[in-house]
């Protein structure tokens, strides 16, 4: 919202600013030495200053959206491994017997107790959380401490990758704005050589606005293994 408002801004004084100036009588921009066409080449080349401050925000957001997937990817990548870990340790054979209602009872704090821990380390979920607490979705507080080990690297993994996939949807979208500023700002000055030329004034040409993505191929990557994990 934040940038289609101060793109329309942008916009709109340009425009605005430009109807005014070719509204005015040619004598009198000629009398104050202004000519019309010198007037809007100078409106039009302020807004596309401005429309370029904008996108050099968009694009730091959207390299701060990278980082913030290289982050998550890493996070992701090492919950994944831990849970590796976790599944083959749980896979020796455990020697089953009976367990006392005491014993019980401390394998059910344990898991509460790791969990919560887990949580507030922010590697589990408030939902995921809730259903530990809960036993529901498969957590039974019975089973062996090496199990419900591999069962919480399990789900940490799990709500690693859910934010990982938030972070390449977040870079998705600032990569887009990144590019429709860069759109705007191409246009605009495009308007203003134009005007330029027609004025008779010298033709500057500026930096161009084609934005790349190198995160691409990196962030396909990523996506890549994560399915091959999750799988």
């Amino acid at each position: 919202m934040e940038f289609t408002a101060s793109v329309w801004l942008v916009l709109l004084l340009a425009l605005a600013a430009a109807t005014a100036a070719l509204a005015a009588p040619r004598r009198t921009a000629r009398a104050a030495g202004w000519p019309v066409e010198e007037l809007y080449a100078d409106q039009v080349a302020l807004a596309a200053e401005q429309a370029a401050a904008i996108a050099r925000r968009r694009r730091a957001d959207w390299a701060r959206a990278q980082d913030e997937v290289d982050a998550a990817w890493a996070a992701f990548d090492a919950a994944d491994r831990a849970a590796r870990k976790s599944v083959t340790a749980a896979a020796f054979p455990v020697l089953k017997q009976r367990r006392t209602r005491a014993e019980l009872a401390d394998r059910e704090r344990d898991l509460h107790r790791r969990a919560t821990a887990a949580c507030r380390r922010r590697e589990l979920s408030i939902a995921q959380l809730n259903e530990v607490l809960a036993h529901r979705g498969g957590w039974n507080p019975r089973r062996h401490p090496v199990a419900q080990e591999a069962a919480l690297r399990a789900a940490v993994r799990e709500h690693r990758f859910a934010l990982y996939r938030a972070a390449t949807d977040r870079e998705r979208r600032a990569w887009q704005d990144a590019e429709r500023a860069a759109a705007t700002v191409r246009g605009l000055r495009a308007e203003a050589l134009a005007v330029q030329s027609r004025a008779g004034q010298d033709v500057r040409h500026p930096q161009r606005w084609t934005p790349t993505r190198p995160a691409k191929a990196r962030i396909a990557v990523h996506r890549a293994r994560a399915l091959r994990a999750s799988s």
